[in-house]
């Protein structure tokens, strides 16, 4: 059984540090795994900033997409998101900018107006808690500093001024949804770990898109967790050490390890239940039960394209349902 295309499908890669491994061990799975889906023929690499994770080293996301850049050809690489609020429109237009001008063509910006984090680490990032009320209008500072016209008198993104670098708004709500219909981008919704929303912001999104001058039509891109397994016992058992993984992401910034006794007594409990709806979105199974679920999934979102990601928390896993994800791509590499 082969994909039924055409549906494009690109990678939101989390930069996971797995049990065991160094910060330096998981770029470098990140970085190799680009490279291969390069060869596979994925559409694009996503990275998402995230902050006060120890196990996700995608923080800096503009120096690891530079990163991953250099050490790879066509593949479209960019941000799945740069959280807005943290940052100036001016530094992120230069950044990005300073990437589409040393990889043209290769780099694209996806913006989110979440913090990425919690408060205190608001807090340290000198960022005020009030920056993502100004979204749109931070959003549209940022458009035009990466366009040819400016809407800071006098104050220019060198590099950045007119590498027309396209923008994707993420979401999780119907926020996001109104902006990007408002402003013609494209849209991401982060169903891989929020999908409650999903249809309601999608159809609000399709009503109300007004084109641009970088979209005439909308464009929906939803996110998807993929577990693969030769069988689907084991990728049963890759499922649920990933929703005790995800168990102790939720409650492991403070205190000790929780044990996987204390762990699935929380998973049998009203907390599972949020574990299991946050990933809910998901194909799991042998390569055909994933091809078919995924194919399942992009008719239920209206998705113009999927971005799958790959929860797994053991790096053999996580590589093993790339690979078989692959063969269905393009019959393997």
């Amino acid at each position: 059984m082969s994909l039924p295309l055409p549906l494009p499908l690109s990678i939101l890669d989390l930069a996971t540090v797995a049990r065991g491994e160094t910060v330096a061990q998981g770029l470098e799975a990140s970085t190799t795994l680009a490279q291969r889906a390069e060869q596979w023929g994925f559409r694009r690499i996503w990275y998402a900033e995230h902050h006060n994770m120890g196990s996700i080293a995608s923080a800096a996301t503009s120096v690891l997409i530079a990163h991953v850049a250099a050490r790879t050809e066509r593949i479209t690489l960019g941000s799945g998101g740069v959280m807005l609020p943290n940052h100036s429109p001016l530094q992120v237009a230069e950044q990005f900018g300073t990437l589409a001008e040393l990889h043209p063509g290769r780099i694209e910006l996806g913006l989110g107006r979440a913090p990425g984090t919690d408060q205190e680490t608001v807090r340290a990032l000198r960022r005020d808690p009030r920056a993502s009320e100004s979204f749109p209008q931070d959003v549209q500072e940022l458009q035009a500093f990466l366009g040819s016209e400016t809407l800071v008198p006098n104050v220019n993104a060198y590099p950045g001024r007119g590498t027309g670098v396209p923008l994707t708004i993420l979401g999780s709500s119907l926020y996001g949804a109104q902006v990007a219909a408002a402003l013609g981008l494209p849209y991401a919704f982060a169903s891989h770990f929020a999908p409650d929303a999903l249809e309601q912001a999608v159809a609000l999104y399709r009503r109300e898109f007004r084109p641009s001058a970088q979209l005439a039509q909308p464009h929906v891109l939803a996110g998807v967790n993929v577990i693969a397994a030769d069988t689907a016992e084991e990728a049963q058992v890759v499922l649920q050490e990933t929703q005790r993984d995800r168990v102790r992401l939720l409650t492991g910034r403070r205190g000790r390890s929780l044990t996987d006794a204390e762990v699935d007594a929380v998973l049998d409990g009203p907390a599972g239940d949020q574990v299991r709806t946050m990933t809910r979105c998901s194909a799991v199974g042998t390569p055909d039960t994933v091809v078919r679920e995924l194919g399942e999934f992009r008719a239920r979102a209206d998705a113009d394209e999927l971005v799958v990601t790959v929860p797994a928390p053991r790096r053999e896993s996580w590589w093993r349902s790339w690979e078989l994800l692959a063969t269905k791509v393009q019959g393997g590499s």
